[in-house]
């Protein structure tokens, strides 16, 4: 290539117009990310979240959203307190500095207690570990109900009168009441084990026997009489000689 065609090419227009729009886009994307980067986390934006507790979801959806923050119930819980529908709990909590569209999880409480299922223990477990387990669960354990059997076993659990078995659903507000042996088992439920008594065994027909009739008699077959049995006699022994003395 000649130097004459070198330089025609560098000072074309059409090389220095894509360099200057090549400029251009890059300023454009710099602008872009500084900007757009800003306008997505709302950079300086400082919110205060209210203090939504004990509020109506109601007038608790209403506080925040006038404030460009997002609600969303979480959960639920329960405190017989406090009127349902109300808010127990907010995440994030009251006086904390977000920025809009935040989301605010709240618990709200329920209108009815909430039940939790028995756990297999009767017959299964002693009373101090059924206690604990039931206690862990969050139910409410009152004083045993003795009865006989063995000690400190548990015999059944009780709620409001009836006896509840694994798998019922119960409130958690309603106690529950453990019927545990006291270890003083009645006589009439001890078991007593004797050897088996076998009885001989028999046929039917030799238990019944058929008894037979003597026929009676007719001309073509006279009865015989039957003699009677012999007895013997008794033989007569004689008294013995005097011996005589010489």
């Amino acid at each position: 290539m000649k130097s004459s065609d070198f330089f025609k090419k560098l000072l074309s227009s059409y090389l220095w117009l894509n360099l200057l729009a090549m400029a251009v886009v890059v300023v454009l994307l710099c602008l872009g990310v500084k900007y757009g980067i800003d306008l997505y986390t709302h950079h300086g934006e400082k919110i205060e979240v209210p203090d939504v507790r004990h509020k109506s979801i109601k007038d608790a959806e209403f506080l925040l959203e006038d404030r460009g923050l997002v609600v969303l119930v979480s959960d639920t819980g329960y405190i017989k307190t406090l009127p349902p529908d109300c808010v127990l709990e907010q995440s994030p909590a009251a006086g904390a500095i977000v920025k809009s569209g935040r989301i605010v999880y709240l618990i709200i409480n329920s209108d009815s207690s909430p039940k939790l299922t028995i756990p297999d223990l009767v017959d299964n477990s002693s009373a101090r570990e059924a206690r604990a387990k039931l206690l862990a669960m969050g139910f409410k354990v009152l004083q045993p109900e003795y009865v006989p059997g063995e000690k400190d076993w548990v015999y059944g659990i009780k709620c409001r009168g009836r006896n509840v078995v694994k798998g019922d659903r119960v409130s958690v507000e309603d106690p529950l009441i453990l019927q545990i042996g006291d270890g003083k088992r009645d006589t009439l439920d001890s078991v007593i084990y004797t050897d088996p008594i076998f009885e001989p065994e028999f046929d039917e027909e030799d238990e019944f026997e058929e008894v037979t009739e003597p026929e009676p008699a007719t001309p073509t077959n006279p009865v015989t009489p039957t003699e009677p049995a012999k007895v013997p006699e008794e033989k007569k022994t004689e008294p013995a000689e005097p011996v005589k003395n010489e």
